[in-house]
């Protein structure tokens, strides 16, 4: 989605890498996220089931490994693109608690890009208003009620693996 959105404003795509931080027990449950720069972000899930710091720094300590190791073989010959000053559109297929995508936000906030735009195709109405708090414009194309998984938005919902996430960011600078 990401891609085809760049190339349609004739922007330039890249990725901001967070990864959900998963509840004791319940890996699939967010209480939060990092980012690939170390900043942690908890939600409401982590205060509602008592989740200790002590946890939360561990689960981390060991996401921030798996980003670095991801930065590295998503780009492994050049940074991120520098988003100050500029427009930045953030790309997901959909948000459930809004974790991942609010620890993106933040990142790239303190880059100071001009707009930081959220496009999501499906998101619960709670967290598209908490999504308001934190970027510019949220564009989400379903808030389905109930809502009960990204999942539901879509006919086919694989994942999109590491390798074809590299396939596209290659395809798109030009290395092949």
């Amino acid at each position: 989605m990401g891609k085809i959105i760049a190339e349609a404003l004739g922007g330039e795509l890249d990725v901001v890498l967070v990864h959900k931080l998963g509840a004791p027990g319940n890996p699939e449950l967010a209480v939060g996220a990092v980012s690939e720069k170390g900043a942690v972000f908890t939600n409401a899930n982590a205060r509602a089931l008592g989740v200790s710091r002590e946890y939360i720094d561990r689960e981390a300590e060991k996401q921030l490994q798996v980003l670095k190791e991801r930065r590295e073989r998503y780009t492994p010959d050049r940074g991120p693109i520098r988003p100050e000053g500029r427009t930045v559109i953030v790309v997901d297929d959909g948000v459930a608690t809004g974790s991942t995508m609010v620890a993106a936000l933040r990142t790239l906030r303190e880059a100071d890009p001009d707009r930081l735009i959220v496009a999501i195709a499906v998101a619960p109405a709670d967290t598209v208003k908490d999504l308001r708090e934190e970027a510019d414009t949220v564009i989400c194309l379903e808030v389905p009620h109930p809502f009960v998984a990204v999942g539901q938005a879509f006919v086919e919902f694989d994942p999109v693996t590491d390798d074809e996430a590299i396939a596209v960011l290659q395809s798109t600078w030009g290395e092949t």
